[in-house]
């Protein structure tokens, strides 16, 4: 990756969850499973960041990668249903430092798998 791509990286991943500002607290906070209403909710997140990141000349760049960082490979993922290389490279790497903090991390409805396992 060239130092630019590695600086976009940096940028993007600190900013790929900046939608979820528009997302209820008590969704973001909720002990208990959520419901699809709820999940349909969070999964807007991403949607919302790539609309706010469009608007800012010094970040519009990074809009696709943010709205991208949670397809699959599979095309299982979300907003779009891309797959394999329609997935932008940068938000390919991001979407696998999210799954595994993710699997790292205690959520509140969910227990850390660990490291390891991870």
């Amino acid at each position: 990756l060239s130092a630019k791509e590695i600086e976009d990286i940096r940028l993007a991943a600190s900013l790929h969850d900046i939608g979820k500002v528009m997302v209820s607290k008590d969704v973001l906070q909720k002990q208990e499973k959520l419901s699809d209403k709820e999940m349909n909710q969070i999964r807007k997140h991403s949607e919302i960041g790539y609309q706010l990141l469009k608007e800012v000349d010094d970040y519009k760049h990074l809009a696709e990668i943010v709205l991208s960082h949670h397809e699959w490979w599979n095309g299982l993922g979300y907003p779009r249903n891309l797959k394999e290389k329609q997935i932008p490279l940068l938000a390919r790497i991001i979407a696998v430092t999210d799954a595994y903090e993710t699997m790292i991390g205690k959520r509140n409805y969910k227990e850390s798998i660990g490291k390891d396992e991870a």
